[in-house]
């Protein structure tokens, strides 16, 4: 690493506050609205479990629209969660930020919401398939360039190659230079996951996480942080500084299990979704302490 790079890494004292302090006589219009679309056939958990991290990271309300033919019309675990058609879900108005992507397949279907909500004047988080969709079409890679509401996009290193035409070798020679180069080009916030996974904006400027472990690395983890991240949007927080601390908080919460002897071996993403709750509380509580 660098000494630039060494400059960069995100620590916890630039979280504290995380988010700011709650009013007690807040209400949770205040705290934002979060939709996540995906959960094509046999993918139905990767939209749950994004949708159920931004309800942990303190979103107000999070809807979920669903690509597959049965789609479940409750969560049982989660229940707070509302669940719509992908259809009933373009109806609602007050929405700050939309994630796209968790198991939404490649189907016409997939690239016509996709083409729909890159029209939107919202904050628009991409992952996962929506990833690949724009990079299989040139005229979608067009659309995001364009967008002028912020757009966010969470790739691991094979959807960043992907993205920019080039091999997964290439992207991890240079993580930084990657995702620089991907924040850039789509006119984006760039989360590029990995060990030490890059923070980059489209003005240049970059971070790179000091938190996280091995356990991170199974299935559902992206979608948990994902979810994080826009639940973090919908309270305020501007795409940059939410990727920020998404991504140090997604970590904070792997080690924090990993001391508590659960992982890293076995370590699944609900866990860490409801142990970065925890982390969140612990960063503001140092604040009021401080």
């Amino acid at each position: 690493m660098t000494e630039t790079e060494t400059l960069r890494l995100l620590k916890p004292t630039m979280f504290q506050p995380a988010l700011p302090p709650r009013n007690p006589n807040a209400h949770k219009g205040l705290f934002g609205n979060v939709a996540v679309i995906g959960g094509d056939d046999g993918m139905v958990g990767a939209a749950l479990l994004a949708a159920r991290s931004a309800l942990l990271a303190g979103a107000g309300k999070v809807y979920v629209g669903m690509l597959c033919k049965e789609a479940p019309t409750v969560d049982l675990i989660q229940p707070e969660l509302m669940l719509r058609s992908v259809s009933a879900i373009r109806q609602l108005t007050q929405l700050n930020v939309v994630v796209l992507g968790p198991g939404l397949g490649q189907s016409a279907e997939a690239i016509n919401l996709l083409e729909y909500w890159l029209a939107q004047e919202l904050c628009l988080l991409l992952d996962a398939d929506a990833l690949n969709l724009i990079a299989k079409h040139v005229r979608l890679f067009d659309l995001v360039k364009i967008r002028a509401a912020a757009t966010i996009i969470t790739p691991h290193p094979a959807e960043a190659a992907r993205l920019l035409g080039v091999s997964v070798a290439e992207v991890q020679q240079d993580r930084t230079a990657s995702a620089l180069k991907l924040a850039q080009s789509l006119h984006a916030t760039c989360v590029l996951k990995g060990a030490g996974s890059i923070c980059a904006h489209h003005d240049g400027v970059f971070f790179i996480n000091s938190s996280g472990n091995a356990g991170l690395a199974s299935a559902g983890t992206g979608d948990v942080l994902s979810g994080m991240i826009a639940g973090l949007v919908a309270q305020g927080l501007d795409a940059f500084d939410a990727i920020k601390l998404g991504v140090y908080v997604h970590g904070a919460a792997a080690d924090a299990l990993v001391a508590q002897g659960i992982g890293p071996v076995g370590l699944t993403a609900s866990e860490v979704a409801k142990q970065a709750r925890d982390i969140i509380n612990q960063l503001n509580k140092k604040h009021s302490l401080g």
